[in-house]
This record gives C-alpha cells, structure tokens and sequence, in this order.
C-alpha cells in the first residue's frame, strides 16, 4: 500500500500490537477502515451477524456484501484498500471469551458485551487500551481508556451504568420500528475515536470521552 500520504505523519509499524474490533456493524466497519487507510492490518474481527440490505445506509458495505458474514465483507473491503490485509486480518465469529491484547476497540451493540469484556480484563496486563462508542441519530458519544491508568480504566467501566433496554428507549425508531441511525454521525464519532487512538500511539495522552453533534456541527473532547 502506498502510504506517501500519510506516513511521515503516522508510521504504521509504530503499533505493533494487535488491534481487537468487536462488532462489525455501522461503528466496526467504519473504524476498520479508517484503520486500513493508515496501513494497519494487525486487526482481530469479531461479529455474529450478515450484512443485510438496510445496513448499507449507514455502514462500511456494499450491495454485493449482502448476506455475506459482516467479518469476512469487512476484511474484503479492507483488501481492496491493502491487499496485505488478505495474510493478516484474522475472522472470528464473535467474542466469545477470547483472550484480548493490544488495542480493543467495542463497537458491539450490547451494552452487556461491553461489561463482560471490560469486566473479564480489568486486569490484563496484555492490554493498552479500550475504545468504546454509543450513537444516537444525530448524537454520538466515545470513551476511552488508557489500561495502565486505575483511574481512567474505572471511569471507563462507570460510563456503562446501563442496560441495553435503556439505551433502547433513548434511540429513535422509525414507525415500523427500525432504529434510526445516519452515516454523517457514524462517521463524525469513529473518525474522532480513530483520531484519538492514532494520538495515543503517536506518544499523546487519550481523551477520555468526546462528544459530537453531527448535525449541529458540535464537537467536544475531554
């Protein structure tokens, strides 16, 4: 891959570690090629599910990924920006209680997926960071933590205070009851949460939660 553009500002082989993406929908897909783009392939793919039609409004696929397994259409796609991604991106169906290291990104859409694997390695020294990202319609928020800093690690596992019933009844449904969701704000948050990893390799410290607007064109880090 052909990285003239980018590589002087941020060298690939600086991340050595394994990056874990759990869950390969509207955020997974997106944060997978965001990644790609940089030249990292060291990437672990978790997701049960296949790319069904309405997925491509706000995710990472196209018509021909239709009724493909999320993971084996996300590794193509990320192929046809890094071929060397074929040799490299490893598919798992699913996280299951595999172990983790490096950098684990949670973009499932269970909130109690997120507790147990933050839960199952509080305290997995194999482990740098955590990323998470919960999205509205037009809001999203993502959080992050630093696995070397107690304090950060416990207000990351804090911010999960809630049920998926309850994120439920806070996003918008249309009237036959699909949740609503729209790329602008999908790519807004992984693109700032790719932004703050991509800091963090680089030597800078995380921002632990930023919060964006798409819509309202607003963007907070903290």
């Amino acid at each position: 891959m052909n990285l003239s553009k980018s590589y002087e500002f941020f060298k690939p082989e600086m991340c050595e570690s394994r990056i874990h993406i759990i869950g390969c929908g509207s955020v997974g897909s997106t944060v997978a090629e965001l990644l790609a783009r940089f030249g990292l392939t060291n990437i672990a793919l978790y997701d049960f599910d296949t790319v069904e039609d309405k997925n491509l409004a706000n995710q990472m696929f196209w018509t021909d990924d239709i009724n493909v397994a999320k993971t084996v259409a996300v590794k193509n796609n990320l192929c046809r920006i890094n071929p060397d991604c074929r040799d490299t991106v490893k598919l798992m169906p699913g996280w299951t209680g595999q172990k983790l290291s490096g950098y684990v990104f949670l973009c499932a859409d269970s909130v109690e997926v997120w507790k147990k694997i933050v839960d199952q390695n509080m305290y997995n020294p194999n482990i740098k960071a955590m990323f998470n990202f919960r999205t509205e319609l037009t809001g999203a928020q993502h959080y992050a933590a630093d696995w070397e800093d107690e304090r950060a690690k416990k207000s990351f596992r804090a911010s999960m205070d809630f049920t998926s019933e309850e994120a439920r009844e806070q996003t918008p449904v249309s009237a036959c009851g699909v949740t609503l969701s729209v790329a602008p704000t999908i790519r807004m948050i992984c693109t700032a949460g790719v932004t703050n990893f991509i800091n963090f390799v680089k030597g800078g410290e995380l921002k632990k939660q930023i919060i964006c607007d798409a819509f309202n064109f607003v963007l907070e880090a903290m």
